[in-house]
Parts: C-alpha cells; sequence; structure tokens
C-alpha cells in the first residue's frame, strides 16, 4: 500500500536517499532532456551512457568512487562525439558506436581485475536507486546546481543551437562551442541518472519526460517545467510501485514512464483526430 511506502521513507535513511536523489535527478533530467529531444540527440547520449562504465570501472579499480570515475568518462566522451559530429558527421555513427563498446569493454575488463564481488558496481548497469549514499545525494545536488546555473547563464546559445545554428552564427554566437558545451552538461546528466536507473535505462529517463511534455507544452522553459515534474512524478511512482511489489526501482521508474508516454501518444493522437 502507498501509505506502508510513506511510512518507510518516513523510517529508512536508505529510502530517504532514494527519494531525494530521484528528485534531484528529475531536475537536471527535465531541464537537458528537452534540449536532448528538441536537438535530437539522444543516440549521442546513449554513447556517452556507456562510456561511462569505463571511468567508473578504473575508479573502482584504484579504490575510488565510481561515480567520480564516470564523471570525466562522460566528459571526454561528450567532447570527442561532439568535435566528431561538427568535423566528420559522415563518420558520426561509427564513433559514438566505437566509444559505446570501448567504454564498456574498459569498464568490464576493471571490473573483472579488481579483486572481490563487485556486484555493486553492476547494479550502475541497471540501477539501484536504493544503494544511493548520503554523500553521494549531495554529489549529484552540486551537479544539479552546476547544470541548472550553466542553463541559466547560455539559455539563449542553447536555445539558438538547438533550434536554428545558422541564424546563431549570424548572430556571431560560437556556435561549436556551444554545442560541445551542451554535450558536456548532458554528460554530467547522464552521470546523476546512471544513479536512478543506470546505464542501460538512462535515454528513457533522458528523454520519455522532455517527450510527454512536448506533447501538450509549447516554449522551451514550459518543456522543462513539465519534464523537470514528469520525471519528479515517474521516479517517485516508481520507487513507491517498486517498494510495494518487492519490484527493480530502475526498471519500474523507466516502465511508468514508457507507459505514460505511450498513453499520451495515444491519446494526443485521438484528441487531434477529433478535431
Amino acid at each position: 500500500m502507498p501509505t506502508d511506502f510513506f511510512h518507510a521513507v518516513a523510517s529508512y535513511g536508505f529510502l530517504q536517499n532514494a527519494v531525494l536523489a530521484g528528485l534531484l535527478a528529475s531536475l537536471a533530467c527535465g531541464v537537458i532532456g528537452t534540449y536532448v529531444v528538441v536537438k535530437r540527440i539522444a543516440f549521442i547520449s546513449g554513447g556517452i551512457a556507456h562510456a561511462v562504465l569505463g571511468g567508473m570501472g578504473i575508479a573502482y579499480f584504484f579504490g575510488g568512487r565510481p561515480l567520480l570515475g564516470a564523471i570525466p568518462a562522460a566528459l571526454l566522451s561528450a567532447v570527442i562525439i561532439g568535435w566528431v559530429s561538427l568535423r566528420a558527421r559522415e563518420r558520426e555513427d561509427t564513433i559514438i558506436g566505437a566509444l559505446w563498446a570501448v567504454g564498456m569493454a574498459v569498464g568490464i575488463m576493471f571490473i573483472y581485475k579488481t579483486p572481490g564481488y563487485s556486484a555493486d558496481l553492476f547494479s550502475y548497469l541497471f540501477g539501484n536507486i536504493l544503494m544511493v549514499s548520503a554523500e553521494n545525494v549531495w554529489l549529484v545536488g552540486v551537479l544539479d546546481a552546476v547544470i541548472i546555473l550553466l542553463v541559466v547563464m547560455f539559455f539563449k546559445g542553447f536555445t539558438a543551437v538547438c533550434f536554428d545554428e545558422e541564424f546563431a552564427r549570424v548572430q556571431g554566437l560560437n556556435v561549436d562551442v556551444l554545442y560541445i558545451f551542451l554535450l558536456c552538461l548532458v554528460a554530467l546528466t547522464v552521470v546523476i541518472l546512471v544513479q536512478v536507473v543506470g546505464i542501460v535505462m538512462v535515454i528513457a529517463l533522458l528523454t520519455l519526460p522532455a517527450a510527454i511534455a512536448g506533447q501538450w507544452l509549447r516554449g522551451l522553459r514550459h518543456m522543462m517545467i513539465g519534464a523537470c515534474a514528469a520525471g519528479m512524478l515517474f521516479t517517485q511512482s516508481g520507487l513507491a510501485v517498486s517498494y510495494t511489489y518487492d519490484l527493480p526501482a530502475g526498471a519500474t521508474i523507466v516502465l511508468i514512464a514508457g507507459v505514460t508516454f505511450l498513453g499520451s501518444t495515444i491519446f494526443k493522437t485521438l484528441a487531434e483526430r477529433g478535431h
């Protein structure tokens, strides 16, 4: 029952951390996910997400926090993909696929060579929000603040790059730098979402809330607010359902998001046909 979940949240620290991590992740997810949907760079986001495992595996091997290893790996992948996308667009898919595979391979190799059982690291593949520590909640909060602050500072530039690159160039904006910078913010958001739903399902939570918001709202700011709200709804309802019925939290969150997107799409289509 939902009341049991609320009582558990009030009683257990690990559930409180999970709730906070889900809410904080939804902020970055909604803001950056809107750019990902509008710019149609979901595949790039997936490449960054899977390359992250390499950094996590290396950090784990040397006794560091996997999340701290994920940050440089994600940023490096974003810069490489961005540069290739701008300079050799015909090779973009190949580079993304290569980074995707090599990052995963490097991560698995270092995990394999790390003494001891590595179940906690493998949970990053499929997500385990219930294992988020208080320290990681603080780290997610800091990354959130950095992402939102930078989006506020460069909002007009990012918007111009996403909607009309030629106009942005005419206005004197450095489109290439802004594009790579935006990919770096996507990379930081991916690191945050890995805590919630895992590497494999990052793309779903990064795109579905923004896609749903885009079906009903107009204007980038409104889409971002709607996507943040939808992300919070999915993470919290997913946590409640997974706790009540003993299901994996990350998969439950993504499943709820996916079913909601499907229902929203069908309803929107029927509504448009009705007119």
